[in-house]
């Protein structure tokens, strides 16, 4: 095999793994291979040259990009331009999907027989569909998180491969990591995980702490851990300093993964956390809430009756979910006690969605380098 050069673009942390997982992959199929683009420290780790740092492109919501409006156009054409002046075989956008559609548009209207390869498909199926076909004009090959995806993307003129989620691929705490954790105080032990922006903890903290004290009413000995990121640890530390029982604030990784492995129950933001908890056959319910207009918003235009993963790729409506005028205490306690009740009752919904993720197959890196191989 010759030279591969190949220029890739993460915006996200998200990203990073997902890039990192790939070059790995790649590195193993043709160990030939040369890496340019943007990317944070594990796709540097793994032979990237990168352009600017990662971090200049984690901004969300229009609040946060505005400031930055003109740097960011600036950086999304020296991308463009670096993605050209490096002659690659393909470019590579990972998720982050405002940047990396715009960086693609100006590639392809430069060079249109250059190949464009996206990894995480648009969630068209929840909302905006016409974002396929928008998408199509300038991004050849799609690579799918989700095994209900590609019939999306193919239907738009693109190619697609779903390759797996990389929740398969995280490692998991051991059994007696999690017992350890379990013996440290009586049962149960419930999760709290209210998101990891601001805005998200801001909103849920307040309704996570009505719930705690209810529990708390019927179950004295009631633990609560709280995984978070560093970013707003603090802020959940202020917010929850009144709760009924003040939860024990984990940021390290490690404890991270066993407090999922060790966890009785979970209480959760909508997100792929419920993947995680999946993952670790832990049993949940999940609560969110937003801002009056953007529930009413989403709600509009939502394609889908469930905000959960795990009921979307089981085909089940299994897990509990109170969302907008419904994530209130007073509903979603009684639903954690019935969790708490019959924790088996999930227990076939999370083995399925595994499954179907990709779990017991290859892993998720090497399928999507396999993909990139097979459309160059």
């Amino acid at each position: 095999m010759g030279a591969l050069r190949l220029f890739l673009l993460a915006g996200e942390p998200s990203g990073d793994r997902l890039g990192a997982a790939l070059m790995a992959g790649l590195k193993t199929l043709h160990p030939d291979v040369e890496f340019h683009g943007i990317g944070g420290p594990l796709m540097q780790a793994e032979g990237l040259e990168g352009l600017f740092p990662m971090e200049e492109l984690a901004v969300m919501g229009i609040a946060e990009v505005l400031p930055k409006y003109f740097h960011l156009k600036r950086r999304i054409r020296e991308a463009a331009e670096a993605a050209l002046a490096c002659q690659p075989a393909a470019v590579i956008t990972i998720d982050s999907p405002d940047f990396s559609f715009r960086v693609a548009k100006l590639v392809k209207e430069a060079r249109p027989g250059l190949r464009t390869i996206h990894y995480v498909a648009p969630s068209v199926w929840a909302w905006r569909p016409g974002r396929a076909a928008k998408m199509a004009r300038y991004i050849d090959h799609v690579l799918a998180l989700l095994p209900f995806e590609p019939p999306y993307m193919t239907a738009a003129g693109m190619s697609c491969d779903f390759v797996g989620h990389p929740v398969v691929a995280e490692p998991l705490a051991s059994p007696e990591e999690a017992a350890a954790m379990h013996a440290e105080g009586t049962s149960p032990l419930l999760l709290a995980l209210p998101g990891s922006r601001r805005s998200e903890v801001t909103r849920l903290a307040p309704v996570f702490g009505a719930v705690v004290a209810r529990l708390v009413a019927s179950h004295p000995g009631l633990r609560v851990a709280l995984p978070t990121v560093r970013g707003v640890a603090d802020l959940v530390r202020d917010l929850t300093a009144g709760w009924a029982v003040r939860p024990e604030i984990i940021t390290d990784p490690a404890r991270k993964r066993t407090a999922f492995a060790a966890a009785d129950l979970a209480l959760a933001a909508s997100g792929t956390v419920s993947l995680e908890l999946a993952a670790n056959h832990c049993p949940m319910v999940i609560a969110y809430d937003m801002s009056p207009l953007s529930m009413w918003l989403m709600r509009r235009m939502a394609l889908i009756d469930t905000v959960t993963l795990v009921n979307l790729v089981s085909e089940t409506r299994i897990i509990p979910e109170f969302l907008g005028k419904e994530c209130r205490p007073e509903r979603i306690a009684p639903a954690l006690e019935a969790v708490l009740a019959e924790p088996m009752t999930q227990a076939h919904a999370m083995e399925l969605t595994m499954k179907r993720l990709g779990q017991g197959a290859e892993p998720p890196g090497l399928r999507a380098a396999k993909s990139v191989l097979s459309v160059l």
